[in-house]
C-alpha cells in the first residue's frame, strides 16, 4: 500500500508535495539548517507544498508547518538535539500529508526512521549527504578516548543511504567517501550561496578599525566552535603580532578556545547583514576542519571577495582553486596553515587578485539555481518510481 496515488504523468510545472525531514533546524545555526531553510523558501516561492519534520523549530517556516519530532540532546553538545522519532508517528505524518517525495536532510537517527517508513509506503526519497558522521566520530573518539564510534557511524550511514532512491552529495570527496562505504545511486549536488548577502561591498570599516586599529591583517574563521573543526590549529596564528584573529560562531568549545586564543576577537553568532559585514571585513578567511562535506563558510567567504586558506581535504578541494581563489594546506598541519597565511600576508596584490577571482568563482551558484536542480531530482525519482510501478502492474 502506498500513501500517494502516483500520477499518470507529472509535467515540469506540476506542484509537488514535499515532506522534508531534517536532523537539525532552528534555532541551531549550521550548514544543515541553512540549506533546509533555503529549500523551504524555494519551494514556497515556486508554489509547491511542503512540511518539515525536525527536532526543533518554530511552528511554521516559509508558510509551511513544522512538526516537532521527539529528540534528545547530545551529552557532549547540549545545544544540538538529535531526532528520536518513532516510525509509527512518522507513518502517521506521511499518511496525513501524502507527499510525492520525502527529502531527508543530513540523515542520521531521524533520517533512518523516515527512510524506512517511506520505503515501506512506496514513497520516493532523496537524501542529502551533508554531515561526515564518520569523520566527526573519529574526532570525538580521539578527544574522549572512546572506541567504536566511527564504525557505528559508517554502518549507520550505509544503512540509511541504502534505503533511499537517490543520495545527493555536495562534493567529489563526498562522492568518493560514499562509494567506499558501498552507497549506490549518488549524484553531485553542491550548495548555493547568497551572492547578494555575501558581497565585497558589505565591508564594515568601523569594525576593521575596532579589531585592528594598528592596521594588522585580519584573519578570521566563521562556523561552529566544536571539536571536529580542529580550531586549536589557529594557535599557530594567535601569537603572531602581524595578525588580528577573529572568531565568529558559537559551540561547546568556545570557553576552551577563549583560553587557548586569548588575543582573538570572539564576535559570537552573527546573522544577516552583520554576518555579511564580518566576512567582507576579513583580509583572509581560514578554515581548519578536515571533515567538511562541502564547507559553506568557505563559499560565503569567496562570495565576499576574501581569499580562503583551507585544508586540502573534503569539500574545500572543490570550492577553493589552489593558487587562484585561495590556498590549500596539509590537513591538520598548523605550521603549513601558518605558512599559507604568511604567503598571503606578504603580498597584498596577490590577496586583492585572489579576492576578485573568488567573487567571480561563485557567480552562477545562487540558491535559486541550485534548488531548481533539486526539484529536478525530485521529479526524476518520482518518474523512476512510476516507471517501476507500471512495469510491475
Amino acid at each position: 500500500m502506498t500513501v500517494t496515488e502516483l500520477p499518470l504523468r507529472m509535467g515540469p510545472t506540476d506542484r509537488l508535495r514535499v515532506l522534508v525531514v531534517s536532523e537539525s533546524f532552528l534555532p541551531q545555526i549550521n550548514g544543515v539548517t541553512n540549506s533546509v531553510r533555503r529549500v523551504l523558501e524555494h519551494l514556497a516561492a515556486e508554489g509547491h507544498e511542503a512540511e518539515l519534520v525536525a527536532p526543533t523549530g518554530p511552528a511554521t517556516y516559509a508558510g509551511f508547518p513544522v512538526t516537532r519530532a521527539r529528540g534528545a540532546s547530545l551529552w557532549f553538545y547540549r545545544d544540538f538535539r538529535i531526532g528520536l522519532e518513532t516510525r509509527r508517528r512518522l507513518r502517521s505524518v506521511m499518511h496525513r500529508f501524502r507527499p510525492d517525495v520525502v527529502h531527508i536532510a543530513s540523515p542520521a537517527t531521524l533520517g533512518y526512521q523516515a527512510a524506512r517508513v517511506a520505503a515501506d509506503l512506496g514513497i520516493p526519497t532523496v537524501a542529502i549527504y551533508q554531515t561526515d558522521l564518520v569523520g566527526f566520530a573519529q574526532r570525538y573518539e580521539q578527544k574522549y578516548g572512546l572506541s567504536g564510534g566511527a564504525r557505528a557511524m559508517a554502518a549507520l550511514t550505509r544503512k540509511v543511504h541504502l534505503q533511499v532512491d537517490r543520495t545527493l552529495a555536495p562534493s567529489t570527496a563526498s562522492l568518493t567517501q560514499l562509494d567506499q562505504l558501498g552507497v549506490p545511486r549518488t549524484v553531485l549536488w553542491p550548495r548555493g550561496v547568497d551572492v547578494e548577502g555575501f558581497h565585497p561591498s558589505r565591508i564594515d570599516r568601523e569594525l576593521r578599525r575596532r579589531i585592528a586599529p594598528d592596521g594588522r591583517l585580519i584573519v578570521g574563521y566563521v562556523g561552529r566552535l566544536a571539536a571536529e573543526k580542529e580550531l586549536p590549529l589557529l594557535a599557530h596564528l594567535a601569537h603572531d603580532d602581524r595578525y588580528a584573529l577573529v572568531i565568529v560562531g558559537g559551540g561547546p568549545e568556545e570557553q576552551r578556545l577563549r583560553g587557548l586564543l586569548p588575543g582573538a576577537h570572539f564576535l559570537g553568532v552573527l546573522h544577516g547583514e552583520e554576518l555579511g559585514a564580518a566576512y567582507a571585513s576579513l583580509d583572509v578567511f581560514v578554515h581548519t576542519g578536515r571533515h567538511e562535506t562541502f564547507c559553506q563558510a568557505a563559499q560565503e567567504a569567496l562570495a565576499s571577495g576574501v581569499p580562503v586558506v583551507a585544508p586540502r581535504s573534503g569539500g574545500p578541494v572543490d570550492i577553493v582553486s589552489d593558487g587562484v581563489t585561495g590556498l590549500l594546506y596539509r590537513p591538520g598541519d598548523g605550521e603549513d596553515l601558518r605558512r599559507s597565511v604568511d604567503y598571503l600576508a606578504e603580498d597584498p596584490v596577490l590577496r586583492r587578485t585572489m579576492g576578485r577571482s573568488a567573487r567571480v568563482a561563485v557567480q552562477g551558484r545562487s540558491w535559486h539555481a541550485i534548488n531548481r536542480r533539486l526539484v529536478e531530482h525530485y521529479r526524476e525519482v518520482i518518474d523512476d518510481r512510476l516507471g517501476r510501478f507500471r512495469l510491475s502492474a
